[in-house]
């Protein structure tokens, strides 16, 4: 490609230089005569040519025509090997969409979409992203599955497997269009779990009505996180160091009893003997109904379908995934 424009640009170089000193022209007659030469339009000479100036004409011609000619080739087999290679990548890219169920699904790559990525990437979940911002789809799709389009549209959502989905987390700036988002993907998905962003207080209760599950307010969490600081900085500072930032920093885990059942002969929290066997305490119990219960006894009971929350260093946390089998 840059060879075929380099010999381009020396073959218009060569003519102009030619004609300027050959024949006397001025750089516009130079210029002039060489873009009729090369291009073999038939436009008549700005003036009558002497004989070196005919046998250089005759040589620019033969050498434009074979340059040329290689330059177009070129340049074509660029632009369409170009184009199929953006079709061959976004077929790749819906294949493996396709290929997906019980992901989550994305709406928006701004800076609360892009944490959202970050954090179920650290958690190595399945995701897909809906962005109709090209510049930033451009800029990451080597490593992130996007979808290109625009959320509200039901067959974005659909392009994006809704319909295999397990959550969907709609991060758009608007809460207008959060609204719509939310709305569509409850009448596609009537099992979805639907996390939204509202940026008014307003939004939230609206969001809640048109199907969200989840309502939450960055700027809020924000500013209540920075008065904290304030009130009880060192256990804000040691909250934020059970966050995952980046790979392998889990220290939070919540692992479902069905995970735990087959290795334990009981079903009570001591039974399990995490502490022992994996270093892990297991700090908070969800019932089936979803009540929550914090530091829960060791004699509480398991039921099936309820989760324990656990506490643990990363290599904790790993060696009980590891020891139970878990994703």
């Amino acid at each position: 490609m840059y060879l075929a424009l380099a010999l381009l640009v020396m073959v218009l170089l060569f003519g102009v230089l030619g004609y300027r000193f050959l024949s006397d022209y001025t750089w516009i007659d130079a210029f002039y005569m060489t873009i009729i030469t090369v291009t073999t339009v038939g436009f008549s000479e700005v003036r009558p040519l002497d004989a070196e100036a005919k046998i250089f004409t005759v040589l620019l011609i033969v050498t434009s025509v074979f340059i040329f000619a290689f330059a177009i080739s070129v340049i074509t087999e660029y632009i369409l090997s170009r184009n199929a290679l953006q079709l061959l990548k976004k077929k790749k890219v819906k294949n493996k969409i396709n290929s997906l169920s019980n992901h989550v699904i994305i709406c928006g790559f701004g800076r609360n979409g892009n944490q959202a990525a970050e954090r179920l990437k650290a958690y190595n979940r399945s995701f897909v992203v809906i962005e109709k911002n090209k510049e930033v789809i451009e800029k990451f799709e080597d490593e992130i599955l996007f979808v290109e389009g625009d959320a509200n549209e039901d067959d974005t959502l659909i392009e994006a497997g809704i319909d295999r989905a397990q959550y969907l987390i709609t991060a758009m700036p608007d809460d207008a269009a959060n609204l719509f988002v939310v709305l569509s993907a409850r009448q596609l998905n009537k099992n979805l779990f639907i996390i939204s962003r509202a940026s008014q207080i307003t939004s939230q209760k609206k969001l809640r009505l048109a199907g969200a599950d989840k309502v939450i307010m960055p700027d809020k969490i924000g500013g209540d996180h920075m008065a904290s600081l304030v009130v009880i900085p060192d256990l804000i500072t040691f909250m934020d160091k059970l966050s995952t930032d980046g790979e392998n920093t889990t220290n939070l885990e919540e692992v479902t009893i069905e995970s735990f059942m087959t290795k334990i002969d009981n079903h009570s929290l001591r039974d399990l003997d995490l502490r022992r066997k994996t270093g892990c305490t297991i700090i908070g119990y969800i019932e089936p109904n979803g009540n929550y219960i914090i530091n829960p006894e060791a004699d509480l009971k398991l039921q099936p379908q309820g989760k324990v929350i656990v506490l643990g260093r990363p290599e904790q946390i790993k060696k009980l995934n590891e020891m139970f089998h878990i994703d």
